[in-house]
């Protein structure tokens, strides 16, 4: 008999602060192009899937909360239809 142990983990938002100066590029989402946006179905949602800080909701549309988001682009890359890009927020 062996036991198998595991690790279950989940994003807490907000665990290390505001996390939101921590770079300049922020995601915007052109809701025009975004797929539950533009058709009004719970379908793709790979920005808050792939999300590492959890500040995507999975709501339609989409919102991004950049007091938390760390400005890393996983979601940008993510995004089957380019409907995410990266843009300099300025202070």
């Amino acid at each position: 008999y062996q036991k198998i142990l595991s690790s279950i983990q989940k994003p807490v938002i907000g665990e290390a602060g505001k996390t939101g100066t921590w770079s300049p590029l922020k995601p915007i989402i052109d809701l025009k192009v975004c797929i539950p946006a533009k058709s009004g179905k719970f379908a793709c949602f790979n920005c808050w899937l792939y999300c590492p800080e959890a500040v995507i909701t999975r709501t339609i549309p989409p919102k991004i909360d950049l007091t938390y988001c760390k400005g890393c682009g996983i979601c940008m890359e993510e995004c089957p239809v380019d409907a995410i890009t990266m843009v300099e927020m300025k202070k």
